[in-house]
């Protein structure tokens, strides 16, 4: 265990340079969530380059295996997603996105580029470890319904089926060179909410001839609050936000139609059904007190993410036998969501964070922002404790 603990970590620190590079290039060649072919086909030529065999699925997924010695004895898989954000990129950097308006802001080139480089490093060093590795490269990440959905209906799951599965993502608040774990609950389900309200519009001078949609919106968007602050347990996180309100287009005219949009986020799924029928309830009495129609679709998003105790904790124990105890921390729950939740609705799921930070050379920036980047030292960190895990995690 330990020569190959070593083993991994030279390699990490061997082919870092390279896949730093493969990183760039697919940093500077972001795609789309489920448009991801340009990138489907180079992570294929690059697994095809290292002599270890692949399937596609779900239209620009790529799935592929690394067999060990017994290589029936334990079968655990790697994931990493692949798309990009529809962001104009900020950064003046040599490997900026090339094409305007889509940039890799959430760090899914750093995960793929990851995944490979561990790729490389399991299948050099096979005869060292036992069992068999599922590599799953995902489009779909970043829009519902989400591409692991797609991937798990398409048999990603399954031929062989994994025992248990882990996915690192970046995480701009931890220094490079750590990771951070959670056994439990690590991230939110996501919904998202679109509303209308319809009925007779008019002069402004004259209300009393109308039916004021801008005035029961309005009287909506504040009574939803109430569902989390007197229905929800204070100690169960829950956001509920209204996001867009349109409606009208000048000062002397009530509008015939007002919409709305939102989102939902829950840590615990009965309450989030539950507060599904409870917005859908508010919308109806509101309406009728205003006398509008409405109208309300609750787009089901991603489940929350739930890490299994035993494989985290195990996944735990590993990275500090690799990084030591000093470079592995607990991470926090947050609110946002990832369609990771759905592999940890089937099988045992391990999702950690990999620190991206170095405030002195400026990179501090969040996710999701066209000033996003990661400390690229972080992509040797990420090979090494992919491969890791990959070789040594069971249940």
């Amino acid at each position: 265990m330990e020569m190959l603990k070593e083993t991994i970590s030279a390699l990490a620190n061997r082919y870092a340079p390279v896949y730093i590079d493969v990183r760039r290039h697919l940093h500077a060649h972001p795609e789309i969530s489920y448009q991801e072919y340009e990138t489907s086909s180079y992570v294929q030529h690059h697994l095809q380059s290292l002599g270890i065999s692949f399937i596609t699925m779900a239209d620009t997924g790529v799935v592929a295996i690394i067999k060990g010695k017994n290589a029936d004895s334990r079968i655990i898989a790697l994931r990493a997603d692949m798309d990009a954000l529809p962001i104009d990129e900020a950064n003046d950097i040599p490997y900026k996105s090339t094409k305007p308006g889509l940039m890799h802001a959430c760090g899914h080139d750093a995960h793929t580029a990851i995944l490979l480089g561990a790729a490389k490093i399991l299948q050099e060093t096979s005869g060292l470890w036992e069992g068999t590795i599922k590599l799953i490269f995902q489009p779909g990440e970043e829009r519902n319904p989400g591409g692991a959905s797609y991937m798990i209906r398409d048999g990603v799951l399954e031929n062989p089926a994994p025992q248990g599965i882990v996915a690192l993502h970046v995480h701009p608040h931890l220094p490079v060179g750590q990771l951070s774990f959670r056994t439990g609950t690590v991230m939110a389900s996501a919904d998202e909410l679109y509303i209308s309200f319809c009925s007779k519009g008019g002069h402004a001078a004259a209300p009393h001839l109308t039916r004021d949609t801008i005035l029961a919106a309005s009287q909506l968007v504040v009574s939803l609050q109430q569902i989390v602050s007197r229905n929800n347990n204070p100690l169960n996180p829950t956001v509920l936000s209204i996001t867009s309100f349109q409606g009208g287009h000048t000062t002397n005219v009530i509008p015939s139609e007002v919409k709305l949009m939102g989102t939902l986020r829950c840590l615990n799924e009965r309450w989030r059904h539950e507060a599904h029928q409870l917005i859908t309830q508010q919308v109806k009495h509101i309406g009728e007190a205003f006398g509008v129609a409405t109208s309300l679709h609750i787009d089901i998003g991603y489940p929350t993410v739930l890490n299994n105790p035993t494989l985290t904790q195990n996944a735990w124990r590993l990275a500090e036998h690799l990084l030591g105890k000093e470079n592995v921390s607990e991470t926090e729950m947050r609110m946002g969501a990832e369609d990771f939740g759905y592999y940890a609705q089937k099988i045992p799921a391990c999702f950690y964070r990999l620190g991206v930070m170095n405030t002195a050379k400026g990179i501090t920036s969040g996710v999701h922002t066209p000033t996003f980047n990661i400390d690229e030292d972080a992509i040797e960190t990420g090979m090494a404790s992919m491969a890791w895990l990959g070789s040594q995690l069971s249940m």
